[in-house]
């Protein structure tokens, strides 16, 4: 049987530039039965949005999914927490260094693999201003670069 293709239903770009990335973990995340069929459709945003430890467990704060449209009355909570479904050495080991270091966990992106919803939960710190300034400064030269070999290729 040929396995399905990873699908990716969000993805949280900006938190690339406004973050240093050091670590990516691959997390489960407890949705209802509309979440899980709005987010399948598409509808998720995760700007904005963190995780942070409580209780022993790590929740996901400030991410939306949409309603579902054929949805009832019991339809979910747009903007909810959500719970990430790690085990238990992850969840101590993120929430000891988020607490001691002073890292954010951002999700990163949202995906389907085999069948289940993931989130890809970055450890990152935050960068400054000058550090932006920095890093785009360092993608435009790459790119000038690129486009420097380019044309030599295409002029030789």
């Amino acid at each position: 049987m040929s396995e399905r293709p990873e699908r990716q239903f969000a993805s949280n770009r900006k938190a690339f530039h406004d973050y240093e990335i050091l670590e990516t973990v691959e997390a489960g995340i407890a949705l209802t039965g509309t979440e899980v069929k709005s987010v399948r459709e598409g509808k998720v945003n995760l700007r904005d949005s963190y995780a942070k430890p409580k209780d022993g467990e790590i929740w996901l704060y400030n991410s939306y999914i949409a309603t579902y449209d054929q949805g009832n009355r019991f339809n979910h909570e747009t903007g909810r927490p959500r719970k990430l479904l790690l085990h238990k050495s992850e969840i101590s080991r993120l929430a000891s260094s988020v607490k001691d270091a002073g890292k954010t966990m951002i999700p990163l992106r949202m995906y389907d693999r085999k069948g289940h919803i993931k989130v890809a939960v970055g450890l990152g710190r935050g960068k400054k201003q000058y550090d932006k300034r920095e890093s785009i400064a360092q993608r435009e030269a790459a790119r000038e670069v690129q486009r420097a070999l380019k044309e030599a290729v295409r002029g030789g």
